[in-house]
């Protein structure tokens, strides 16, 4: 293969994947980073990289190498459109699930990378964010340090659907059922009592989003 340097490989590869660090780099590539540092260092990349990229997201070996051709290809040799991996921001705020608030110390946000044909299918992705749970109101369906994804741009309420909500200065995630006259925020743990909030009550909550994903690192 064409010797390609390090620097217009990383340009290339992530303008098709949609991404901007090297952290993300090396989470599309399941590297470590110190494997992207490296090649930084020295200039160059690894041939098998490139191949990986083919591999991985049917990205044209040919444009990485040369920036000629189509970007993508797929198995019918027609071109991809759309980045194969999206960003999703992780937020400072964690959810409450049980009693407490949430944090909001300002901090650089991290950014994990989700297929985008699979974002888009579930909602908008740049209205989506990552935050963790912490608290056991939601178990068994939701667990203390899950971390679950959340699209601001579904905030109809359909009964029995998990909702990030606000009231005044606390972020919840609960199920929401509509009654007249008043909403019913439910937990899954039978130890919580509903939280019901008549119309007057109305101004202090906000619909942030559903939520959308789950996942649970194990211990």
């Amino acid at each position: 293969m064409p010797v390609i340097s390090y620097e217009m490989f990383f340009q290339r590869a992530t303008k098709a994947l949609g991404i901007k660090t090297q952290m993300e780099l090396a989470q599309a590539l399941d590297l470590n980073r110190s494997a992207i540092s490296q090649a930084k260092r020295k200039g160059e990349i690894p041939d098998r990289w490139i191949l990986e990229l083919f591999r991985r997201y049917g990205i044209n070996p040919d444009w990485i190498e040369t920036g000629e051709n189509q970007v993508f290809l797929k198995n019918d040799q027609t071109a991809e459109t759309e980045p194969a991996f999206s960003p999703v921001l992780k937020v400072k705020a964690r959810l409450c699930a049980g009693g407490g608030s949430f944090e909001t110390e300002p901090g650089a946000p991290d950014r994990y990378l989700f297929k985008s044909h699979w974002l888009n299918a579930k909602g908008q992705p740049d209205k989506m964010v990552l935050m963790d749970i912490f608290g056991n109101s939601m178990e068994p369906e939701l667990k203390d340090g899950d971390t679950v994804l959340v699209d601001g741009s579904q905030k109809d309420i359909f009964a029995g659907a998990l909702y990030a909500v606000g009231i005044e200065d606390t972020i919840m995630v609960k199920r929401i059922e509509k009654h007249p006259g008043k909403l019913v925020l439910l937990s899954d743990n039978t130890d919580y009592p509903p939280i019901l909030l008549k119309k007057s009550d109305m101004n202090r909550v906000r619909i942030i989003g559903k939520v959308l994903w789950v996942c649970r690192e194990l211990k």
